[in-house]
C-alpha cells in the first residue's frame, strides 16, 4: 500500500524520537521513501547521521541553508510528499502549528504544504492533560490533521498516563489509513466500543459482559475503507486498533464528553454498550462489609449519547447507527429504540446467555433502518464489521 508513497517526516525533540529509527525502517521496507526533517532539539536525542543512514536520505535542518534552498526549496520540499509525519508531535510543535507559526524549517514546512498532515502527539502526562494541548489538539483536528496516539503508560521521567508516542507499527497502519484510496477516503467516523465501568466506591464498580470486540473491528474495517476514525473506549478486553484516534474512557459521564469532543463527523457508530444507570452517592473511600448490613445504593440515569448526538440540531452527523443488545423481541424492542432514540441505523442482536454472543468471537444480528428489518446470517464479527462499514460507505456516498 506504502509502496512509491513519499512521506515527509518531521522529528520533534521528545525522548520519543528514538522510535523514529525503527519507524524509518519499518515505512521503508514497505516500498516507502522517507525524507527526513529534524528540528533542533530532535538532534539532542538521534543524530541526523543515525536517521540519513536509515531513511537513505539527506536530511534537512536548517531553514536558511543556501545549499538546500538551491537544490529544494522549502515551498517544494514541503509539496513533493504523499503525507507529512510530525513525530513525535511535541507540546511545542503542535502549539506552534494551532497558532500557525513558521520561525523554523518544521514549522515553516508544515504552513507551506498542501498535502495531508498526521501527528504522532508525545509528551509528559500532564503536558497532554494541560488545557493549552487540549485545545491546540481541537484546532489541529478541526483542520483536518490526523492524529495517532498517543498510547497510556510508563513515561521516561517515571510518570504514568497517556501521553506515550504510539508504537512504530500503529504509525505505519496509520499512514495505510490515511493514503487508502477507499470509499471513506475523506470521511471522519466516530465510533464507541466496550463497556463502561460506574464506581461504587474506589475498589467496586457496576459493569457488563462487553468484551469491546465488536467495536474494535468496526473501527478496523471503517479505517480499512478510508475513514479517518475516532475511538472511544471503555475499559474493553479487546485490544484497541491500529491506525485510528484512540480516547480511552471509563464511565458513561466521560464517554458522553469524548464523544461530544470528536465532534463533527460524518457518521457515528455506537456500539459500546453503556451503563443505563450509575450510583448516585459513590463513595469516596472503600465500603466496609459489616455484618447483617447491606449498603444503601441510590441510582441515577446516566446520559443517553445515543439520544443525545441522533437529536443534535447543530453539527449532527450525517448518519448515526446505535446498536441494541436484546434477549427478547429483538426486532421489536430495537425498532422501538431506533424510533425513541432517533438514530438512522439500529444493529441489532440477541445475547441470551445460550447464543454466546456477548463475549463471544461471532455475531447474528439484524439492520434496522426507516425501510425495515434486514437480518444477517451468524458471522465472525470481523465480518460483520466489514459489511456494516461497507454499508456506512454507501449511505455516505449516497448509493
Amino acid at each position: 500500500m506504502l509502496a512509491k508513497k513519499r512521506i515527509l517526516l518531521i522529528i520533534g525533540g521528545g525522548i520519543a524520537a528514538y522510535k523514529v529509527l525503527d519507524l524509518i525502517r519499518r515505512l521503508r521496507e514497505r516500498g516507502a521513501a522517507v525524507t527526513p526533517v529534524m528540528t533542533r532539539a530532535a538532534g539532542e536525542f538521534v543524530t541526523p547521521l543515525s536517521v540519513s543512514a536509515l531513511a537513505g536520505e539527506k536530511v534537512y535542518t536548517d531553514l536558511f541553508d543556501l545549499t538546500d534552498e538551491a537544490e529544494m526549496g522549502h515551498i517544494q520540499l514541503s509539496r513533493v510528499a504523499d503525507l507529512v509525519l510530525v513525530a513525535p508531535a511535541t507540546a511545542d510543535l503542535m502549539a506552534k502549528m494551532a497558532g500557525g507559526h513558521a520561525d523554523d524549517l518544521a514549522s515553516t514546512l508544515l504552513m507551506a504544504t498542501d498535502t495531508p498532515v498526521m501527528i504522532a502527539p508525545a509528551m509528559n502526562v500532564r503536558m497532554w492533560e494541560h488545557a493549552a494541548t487540549r485545545r491546540n489538539l481541537a484546532v489541529l483536528q478541526g483542520d483536518g490533521v490526523r492524529v495517532v496516539g498517543p498510547n497510556e503508560g510508563d513515561m521516561a521521567c517515571g510518570e504514568y498516563g497517556p501521553g506515550r508516542m504510539a508504537e512504530p507499527l500503529e504509525i505505519v497502519a496509520a499512514i495505510e489509513a490515511a493514503l487508502a484510496d477507499g470509499p471513506l477516503k475523506g470521511k471522519r467516523v466516530v465510533v464507541t466500543s466496550g463497556p463502561t465501568h460506574e464506581p461504587i466506591d474506589p475498589v467496586r464498580y457496576i459493569a457488563n459482559r462487553s468484551s469491546g470486540a465488536q467495536g474494535t473491528a468496526l473501527a478496523e474495517a471503517l479505517r480499512d475503507l478510508g475513514a479517518a476514525v475516532v475511538f472511544v473506549t471503555g475499559p474493553a478486553v479487546a485490544a484497541r486498533p491500529a491506525g485510528v484516534e484512540v480516547i480511552e474512557v471509563e464511565t458513561a459521564v466521560e464517554m458522553r464528553a469524548a464523544v461530544l469532543g470528536a465532534l463533527p463527523a460524518d457518521a457515528a457508530v455506537f456500539a459500546a454498550a453503556v451503563a443505563d444507570w450509575r450510583v448516585e452517592n459513590a463513595a469516596a473511600s472503600k465500603m466496609k462489609k459489616i455484618a447483617g448490613k447491606l449498603p444503601a445504593l441510590s441510582f441515577t440515569e446516566n446520559p443517553d449519547i445515543l439520544a443525545e448526538v441522533a437529536q443534535l440540531r447543530d453539527g449532527r452527523p450525517g448518519l448515526v447507527v446505535g446498536f441494541a443488545a436484546e434477549t427478547d423481541d429483538v426486532v421489536a424492542h430495537a425498532s422501538a429504540k431506533r424510533q425513541r432514540k432517533g438514530c438512522d441505523w439500529i444493529v441489532a442482536n440477541d445475547v441470551r446467555p445460550e447464543t454466546g454472543i456477548m463475549g463471544g468471537s461471532e455475531n447474528a444480528v439484524v439492520l434496522i433502518t426507516e425501510g425495515g428489518a434486514e437480518e444477517w446470517p451468524r458471522m465472525g464479527k470481523r465480518d460483520v464489521a466489514a459489511r456494516l462499514a461497507m454499508r456506512v460507505a454507501e449511505a455516505l456516498s449516497g448509493a
